[in-house]
């Protein structure tokens, strides 16, 4: 199959024909038809998330069942599924305390690029070529675990669904799962990326009363507000630490960190109100800390910083949520896919995304 492989850190990808090991027990062949390119591939191709190489990236995807392996009862080839880079067993330590994304079966994978086995199916002259964060979907195919499959109705955009994968089971999740917005509650979304935008959805979806998006871009400022956003302030004229008692009285009650920079963390433990929550739903590069001056302040203060790994999200129960959402016209998808570019073009689609144009790009791979 044509895949776009990563060789080299902060080098293009190179988009060349490997090998793909049909499925095993427990797994699951999938056609890949669309797969968004997300801020973590960006993080791995530049560096700031370090990876074994070389790797097949992309983690956001949606497709077709081609062949399924021995034991595979919820799905069967022809069926549309969207792909969760963090399944859950259901039965481990912590999908039984409602913490699916850290399943021990299966988030391992997530940080070896590999199977929660160690090996990987994809390979090229004999060797090995790892599986990029639990998916290898920026390809024509994608080998995965019938719980990282979830079915869909064949009436879903698989071109426009790829987003439910991560951005938006990620954004949504984060507001309902992690943080559990109450109706009424302010909130403030440090960043109007992908994530962002599903961050302010989100908290559409759960009622907030007032919902500040912060973003230096314009386009993505006056786009937030089409999406639900109540206020957006620029971070290069406005201060967003004076804003937060100016606009909710007391603070926000809830601070969501989307664009993966340490220190917009830390205006968010600042931004947020006395016994507030800061959500860290973005990912900074791995060698990035935050420092709280005064502890004893943020203690005595009962604020709360959390972490936050794909929204907290049971894919198997979230995804079909989002999708009733999406249909009954709560949440917007359509809009939210802002450029498309063909596998061959796979650096194009990475240099549109890291370029900040639009929401979220979009790699189809075509028949």
């Amino acid at each position: 199959m044509t895949a776009a492989v990563l060789e080299s850190v902060d080098q293009p990808l190179v988009v060349d024909e490997i090998t793909i090991h049909p499925p095993r027990a427990g797994e699951v062949l999938v056609r890949v038809a669309s797969c968004g390119v997300c801020h973590s591939d960006l993080s791995v191709i530049d560096g700031g998330f370090p990876a074994p190489l070389p790797v097949v990236l992309g983690h956001e995807a949606t497709g077709v069942v081609e062949e399924v392996g021995e034991g595979v009862h919820s799905v069967v080839p022809g069926d549309h599924v969207v792909l969760t880079p963090l399944p859950s067993c259901g039965a481990c330590y912590f999908c039984l305390r409602g913490l699916p994304t850290l399943c021990e079966a299966h988030s391992s994978a997530l940080f070896t690029s590999t199977m929660p086995d160690g090996t990987s199916p994809l390979e090229r002259d004999g060797s090995l070529i790892y599986r990029g964060l639990a998916t290898a979907a920026f390809a024509e195919y994608a080998v995965m675990a019938e719980a990282a499959v979830v079915k869909v109705g064949e009436d879903v955009d698989l071109g426009v669904a790829c987003v439910l994968g991560c951005a938006v089971q990620t954004g949504v999740g984060a507001v309902l799962n992690t943080a559990k917005v109450e109706e009424g509650a302010t909130v403030a979304v440090l960043g109007a990326g992908g994530i962002g935008i599903s961050v302010t959805q989100g908290a559409v979806v759960a009622g907030a009363s007032t919902i500040v998006v912060v973003e230096p871009d314009a386009a993505r400022r006056e786009a937030a507000l089409g999406f639900g956003a109540t206020h957006v302030l620029d971070p290069g004229t406005d201060d967003v630490v004076a804003a937060s008692p100016d606009l909710t009285s007391v603070g926000f009650d809830y601070v969501f960190e989307t664009a993966g920079r340490a220190s917009l963390i830390e205006q968010g433990i600042a931004a947020v109100r006395v016994g507030g929550t800061v959500v860290c739903v973005g990912a900074p590069p791995i060698d990035q800390g935050i420092s709280i001056p005064g502890v004893v302040g943020f203690t005595s203060t009962e604020k709360r910083l959390i972490g936050c790994l794909l929204g907290t999200s049971n894919s198997r129960y979230e995804i079909p949520r989002l999708i009733s959402l999406w249909q009954a016209g709560r949440i917007d998808l359509d809009s939210m896919v802002t450029g498309r570019f063909p596998l061959q073009k796979a650096n194009d689609a990475v240099a549109a995304a890291r370029s900040l144009q639009g929401l979220r790009t979009v790699i189809d791979m075509g028949d």
